[in-house]
């Protein structure tokens, strides 16, 4: 115990407290087996990287934004066969991401277009990708809020930094000045640098018409679309079995 007192500055010190959570029981396993004083060492070691590491993969998940209940794992596949299940598994992979390429996920609502979006979202924090998530309409009313508070340019730079962008629900709102341009300039600055993951219910030949200026469409949709990888899913909406379908038929058709 003296010891072990004796060695808690040190530790500290040297920023390596965390391998007191592990001593005692490396140094009985240590005494058990009769390791060696390198093997010890290296088992402490081993101890204070994979601690490190959860506490990275905490930190990044804790920034995401993203759903933590959101995964491949709970994602029901049986659901909607008509989902490419290898495909989704590829993006999984986070090759994309590596090329700071986009995926758009489309369709109507409750076919699990978030739910896979946060699920890949969930994949890159797990390879040590920062990741953030936003609805598209959150997102730009934060820069518009920057442009009234002058922290137009630190706002741009928070959705410019992460490895990959997740945007659910683009198209759902209409973009008004200056959203097309904010879009615009988000979709510029990760262009080549960062991944986008978008989410949306309209067809990408409907998109342009989301923007007023054909010109900023224009450059907008060339650099999203750029390698893009798109996934349509269609079918009957996940929602429409639950408690909200439910209360829905009972108002229309009351007892």
């Amino acid at each position: 115990m003296e010891l072990k007192s004796q060695l808690v500055p040190k530790l500290k010190n040297l920023r390596l407290s965390g391998i007191l959570e592990t001593l005692d029981v490396r140094n009985r396993e240590a005494i058990e087996e009769k390791c060696t004083y390198v093997e010890f060492l290296q088992k402490l070691l081993e101890d204070e990287v994979e601690r490190r590491g959860q506490k990275q993969l905490s930190l990044r998940l804790r920034r995401s934004n993203l759903d933590p209940t959101k995964t491949l794992e709970t994602f029901d596949f049986s659901f909607n066969p008509n989902i490419n299940r290898q495909q989704v598994y590829d993006l999984a992979t986070c090759s994309f991401v590596e090329r700071a390429e986009s995926v758009f996920l489309c369709g109507p609502a409750g076919v699990g277009k978030s739910h896979l979006a946060q699920a890949l979202g969930h994949e890159a924090v797990r390879r040590g990708y920062d990741v953030l998530s936003s609805r598209t309409s959150v997102m730009l009313s934060s820069l518009h809020a920057g442009r009234a508070d002058g922290t137009y340019e630190r706002r741009l730079a928070s959705f410019h930094r992460p490895d990959v962008l997740l945007l659910d629900d683009f198209g759902l709102k209409p973009m008004r000045p200056p959203s097309m341009e904010d879009f615009y300039e988000v979709v510029e600055g990760r262009y080549g640098r960062g991944a986008i993951v978008l989410t949306t219910n309209r067809a990408f030949a409907e998109w342009a018409e989301l923007f007023d200026n054909p010109v900023l469409a224009s450059a907008a949709l060339d650099r999203l679309a750029h390698g893009a990888t798109q996934i349509v899913i269609t079918g009957d909406s996940y929602r429409s079995k639950g408690p909200r379908s439910r209360a829905k038929e009972l108002m229309a058709n009351p007892a």
